[in-house]
């Protein structure tokens, strides 16, 4: 079982910065591939960005790529995403999801909101 919980979401202003994080419980969280979607009022969950189990190798939406960063730090059972650059567009509530081929865990999300 693995429980995550997101937190660095916030209202920031168009070009700015935010980092969330998704802290994972359970020991098995190094073997999962970790992935951030997002999900704006009236619209579908979207994928954002993915990370391997060892952080080598990483997906983007075409959306966010240049702009969005995703890592995780094993050690510390924890995935980041490093969001640059933001738009208005990019509001949305952020999940954090751990998923298999016999798992699917999501957290509960944090609201990012950017400001024109």
């Amino acid at each position: 079982q693995v429980q995550l919980v997101e937190s660095g979401g916030g209202l920031v202003q168009a070009g700015g910065s935010l980092r969330l994080s998704c802290a994972a419980s359970g020991r098995t969280f190094s073997t999962y591939p970790m992935a951030w979607f997002r999900q704006a009022p009236g619209k579908e969950r979207d994928l954002v960005a993915l990370i391997n189990w060892s952080g080598d190798t990483t997906y983007y939406a075409e959306s966010v790529k240049g702009r969005f960063a995703i890592s995780r730090d094993n050690a510390k059972n924890t995935v980041f995403l490093q969001m640059n650059s933001l738009k208005p567009e990019d509001t949305a509530v952020y999940y954090c999801n751990a998923r298999n081929w016999r798992d699917d865990y999501w957290g509960l999300g944090t609201q990012v909101t950017v400001s024109s």
